[in-house]
């Protein structure tokens, strides 16, 4: 049994067909299928079950492609150790995160990683849903909020910290406000999913309000509260690394500026924090520098 036949089949049940993992081995999809098939007829099981529209593991398939992430793990665990002694980062770097924050930080991230280190690739999905970054092949996930419950490794990199902002024009209209308990007087933009109903929660020395609120617009996408704020509409809460470009620009300004959001902690998700390779743990150390300087 070869190597390269179990990185073969456990790309296919990865990427859940041949023809993306043939894509994502640049092979062709006949190659993989003859692979598979071959591997199929050495072991004497059938791993996959083949239908026109899906693919899907036979019970000791499953138990076979668990085995067989494993031994890929330890083969990837010896390259370490031959990266570690290189010291120079290089190979492939797949890395998950959120839409959203992908392109208001990692995009930047991914740019200044490239630059830095020539030997690198990077290979980025940005979406929606949380990745299975083990089972579904990725070095590292980037994750804004509190963590879930793991057995996976992770670091801490920083806060994304927010404020209220609102522009020029709609506070010469309604003039800004002086105290949290304003706000539902106020045109409130909020980003957020779910009902109509939200609410903020400001600290000020020491004190916290909570204020329920009524909004005006409730997005599930930053960048639309962002330019209703910019277009006179109403008080909005942003990450500073949004409000930034329009605020010196003068487009927005703060409002309660002695009040603050709670931050929001972001986070490095990666298989384990033993056998890091230097490609990983350098996108690691960029983000987190980049995390305590966001203007840079």
């Amino acid at each position: 049994m070869e190597l390269q036949s179990l990185q073969a089949f456990v790309k296919v049940v990865q990427t859940g067909s041949f023809t993306r993992a043939a894509d994502a081995l640049d092979t062709q999809k006949a190659h993989l299928s003859r692979v598979v098939s071959q591997l199929e007829r050495e072991l004497g099981v059938r791993l996959l079950e083949r239908t026109t529209r899906a693919l899907s593991l036979t019970e000791v398939g499953r138990e076979f492609f668990e085995r067989a992430v494993g031994i890929l793990a330890s083969v990837e665990d010896a390259q370490r150790v031959v990266q570690k002694a290189q010291g120079e980062p290089r190979g492939t770097l797949k890395l998950t995160c959120g839409v959203e924050f992908g392109m208001i930080a990692v995009s930047g991230w991914i740019d200044r990683y490239l630059q830095r280190f020539p030997q690198v690739r990077v290979e980025a999905d940005f979406t929606g849903r949380i990745v299975d970054i083990v089972h579904e092949g990725f070095d590292l996930a980037i994750r804004v909020g509190p963590l879930a419950d793991s057995a996976l490794a992770a670091r801490r990199l920083g806060e994304l910290d927010y404020g209220l902002f609102a522009s020029p024009e709609y506070l010469a209209r309604r003039g800004p406000p002086v105290h949290p308990a304003d706000l539902p007087g106020h045109e409130v933009l909020a980003f957020a999913g779910g009902s109509h109903q939200a609410s903020w929660t400001l600290s000020r020395a020491g004190s916290q309000d909570r204020v329920a609120l009524q909004p005006r617009l409730k997005a599930n996408n930053v960048f639309v509260v962002r330019d209703a704020a910019v277009a006179g509409l109403g008080v909005a809460q942003l990450p500073l690394i949004v409000a930034g470009p329009p605020l010196r620009d003068g487009l927005l300004r703060p409002v309660l500026e002695d009040w603050s959001p709670p931050g929001v902690p972001v986070h490095a998700v990666f298989a384990s924090a033993r056998y890091l390779t230097p490609k990983v743990r350098s996108f690691i150390d960029l983000a987190a520098e980049a995390m305590r300087s966001p203007s840079r």
